[in-house]
Order: C-alpha cells, then sequence, then structure tokens
C-alpha cells in the first residue's frame, strides 16, 4: 500500500468516525446520516465502476459484469437516498442485508485466508461483528435509537480497523 493510499484510508476511516459520533450526539437525526451514508456510498461506487467500464473494461473479456455492477450500485445508491419519508423498518431491513451480506463475506475470506495459512484472524472477527450487528438491529427493530447506536458502534469498529489495516506493514515476496 502507497503512502497516498494509507492516507486516504486514514481520512476516509476519521469522516466514518465523526458520522458515527453524530450518530451517538443526536440519535433522532442517526437515521437521516445513515440513509446519507448508504445512498452517498452506493451512489459513489456505481459511479467508479461505470468510470472504469467506459474508460476499461469495455475492452475486457468479462467487462459487462462490472457495467451491471455499476448500475446496480447506482441504482442502490438513488433508491436508499430517497428513503427519507419512508417508515425506518425498510432503511434498517437494507442495513440488516448489508451486514449480514458483508459479514458472511468476511468469514468465508477468512477462512479462504486460513486454508493458505494466511492472516485471518482479523477478518473473521470483522465478520462475526458485522453479523452481530445484523442480529442486533433485527432484534430492536421497533425502537430506532437503539437500532442507531448499534450502527455508530458497528461504523466506529469498522473505522478502527481501516485504520489498522492501513498501518499495518504489507508483506512482498520477491522471487529471485
Amino acid at each position: 500500500m502507497t503512502r497516498f493510499q494509507r492516507a486516504k484510508e486514514i481520512i476516509y476511516a476519521l469522516l466514518i468516525m465523526i458520522a458515527a459520533v453524530a450518530m451517538i450526539a443526536d440519535p433522532g437525526e442517526g437515521y437521516k446520516i445513515i440513509i446519507g451514508i448508504i445512498g452517498l456510498y452506493f451512489t459513489v461506487l456505481g459511479i467508479i465502476r461505470l468510470y472504469y467500464y467506459f474508460t476499461m473494461a469495455r475492452f475486457m473479456v468479462g467487462g459487462r459484469r462490472s457495467l451491471y455492477t455499476g448500475i446496480i450500485m447506482f441504482d442502490f445508491g438513488l433508491l436508499a437516498g430517497t428513503l427519507t419519508n419512508v417508515p425506518h423498518y425498510y432503511i434498517f431491513l437494507y442495513l440488516i442485508g448489508l451486514h449480514a451480506f458483508g459479514g458472511a463475506v468476511d468469514i468465508l475470506r477468512s477462512l479462504e485466508s486460513y486454508r493458505y495459512k494466511a492472516s485471518w484472524k482479523l477478518k473473521m472477527t470483522h465478520g462475526l461483528i458485522d453479523i452481530a450487528v445484523a442480529i442486533v438491529c433485527v432484534i430492536f427493530l421497533k425502537n430506532i435509537n437503539v437500532a442507531v447506536f448499534v450502527y455508530a458502534i458497528g461504523l466506529l469498529y469498522s473505522a478502527f480497523l481501516r485504520i489498522i489495516g492501513a498501518c499495518r506493514k504489507t508483506k512482498f515476496i520477491y522471487i529471485q
């Protein structure tokens, strides 16, 4: 990881921490912050994927996959951004799905890393905590303030993991 990438990850983690602290400070507005974060994240990610498709991936084998994922993520972002006047159940179902899927992917990646004798413990704990956040959000679905607190704590944990990952030394394999 280059210095610029490390700095970018740390700045991104600090922005996530600021949003999480704002949610904890005012849980009533935390719902709107969650909608904004999810909407902005998926919209920007969709635009990045579409830009990648139009600049490079359209000439590659399997490049249409990048187009399709970009369109779907862009649509998810726009959909999430328009859910401000909808009852909070829908956005929390959206969050539960994101955390459960992300946790399952992290657990599967950590199991793969374990098979290859690589570092896997941090990925496994992150996946388990993501699934735990999804379960706690299901339990406290009726109480929006508790669900906002749980989501904010999950964001803080993810931000700390980003900082740890950015400060970790990368290993290089040199073949002579």
